[in-house]
């Protein structure tokens, strides 16, 4: 039994030894995790905002193009 405990010990003992007291910060971890995952969110968003807005001006662009040859077409027609 003596032999057992001082085993026991001697293992624990390793195992104190061979993390070298380091104490890992897992929130500050998940922290700047988050920061970071929050910055390329935020980032891709406005790209896509800024994508959609400008198609919706291409479009409306053209929706007015169309309207006006379609009013020249009409004004003609009336002549």
């Amino acid at each position: 039994m003596k032999k057992l405990l001082f085993v026991a010990v001697l293992g624990l003992g390793l195992s104190f030894a061979a993390c070298g007291g380091a104490n890992t910060d897992a929130a500050a971890s998940a922290d700047s995790l988050a920061n970071a995952t929050t910055e390329t969110i935020d980032s891709t968003a406005n790209a896509a905002v800024d994508s959609v807005g400008a198609a919706a001006d291409s479009a409306k662009a053209d929706v007015n193009a169309a309207a006006d040859s379609v009013k020249a077409a009409a004004d003609a027609a009336t002549k």
